[in-house]
């Protein structure tokens, strides 16, 4: 990944190391993520982070069936991870979302990838799968790059 090799040029494998840390500990304050629609970090490394709920019946809509915004949050998680990952803040200034296919029970991933990546704006693309590893939504996203360190000091 050409990102990993900028970021070892720059600041060797303990400021990844620090930059990861800095963003579990940021998506730990995410008590809407983490408590009330239950998703859990699996990975996050510079432009890249995997996430994963497990659908239950409060994610479910009227008709049985995971509501969007569930979706579109777990996928927002996983973007956020990767934006991040970078030690620097991230917020998203615009993102779509496409749903293929409906879930009601079941594991779904959500895997954020930098697209791109420039000191002030950055594009993902995030893929939730299923644990068969069926496409259930795709979001395009860029996020703007602020000039803050994740956690200052």
């Amino acid at each position: 990944m050409v990102n990993l090799s900028i970021r070892l040029l720059l600041g060797g494998w303990g400021k990844m190391d620090k930059d990861m840390e800095q963003v579990k500990q940021i998506l730990a304050k995410d008590r809407f993520a983490i408590d009330t629609v239950g998703i859990e970090l699996v990975e996050v490394e510079p432009g890249r982070a995997v996430v994963r709920l497990e659908v239950g019946e409060k994610h479910l809509n009227g008709l049985g069936i995971m509501q969007g915004g569930a979706i579109f949050t777990l996928a927002d998680y996983a973007l956020a991870a990767a934006a991040n990952s970078h030690g620097m803040v991230a917020v998203t200034i615009s993102a779509t979302i496409s749903y293929f296919r409906a879930v009601s029970t079941g594991t779904l991933l959500a895997e954020a990838i930098e697209e791109s990546f420039d000191p002030k704006l950055a594009t993902y693309t995030v893929r939730v799968t299923n644990a068969e590893k069926q496409l259930i939504a795709l979001v395009q996203s860029t996020v703007y790059r602020k000039n803050i360190p994740l956690c200052p000091g």
